[in-house]
């Protein structure tokens, strides 16, 4: 469960456009949540690339891993 404060100005567009399509205010915000968590996750996932770089692989490496010679 998760309750939050909007700011008017974004609760009435929310609520028209709940209105306006049918479907509820909470449907709306599951939805903008959803997707701008992925975003977030994407960036923190990016930057912790760049500050914790993982193993490189040469041409090489890969591959000798796939077994392409036989």
């Amino acid at each position: 469960m998760l309750a939050i404060r909007l700011p008017k100005d974004i609760e009435d567009r929310l609520d028209r456009l709940a209105k306006q399509t049918g479907r509820t205010k909470t449907f709306y915000a599951r939805e903008a949540i959803v997707e701008h968590l992925e975003e977030l996750e994407d960036v923190f996932l990016a930057e912790k690339r760049l500050r914790e770089p993982a193993k490189r692989w040469t041409q090489d490496e890969l591959e000798q891993g796939l077994d392409l010679d036989g």
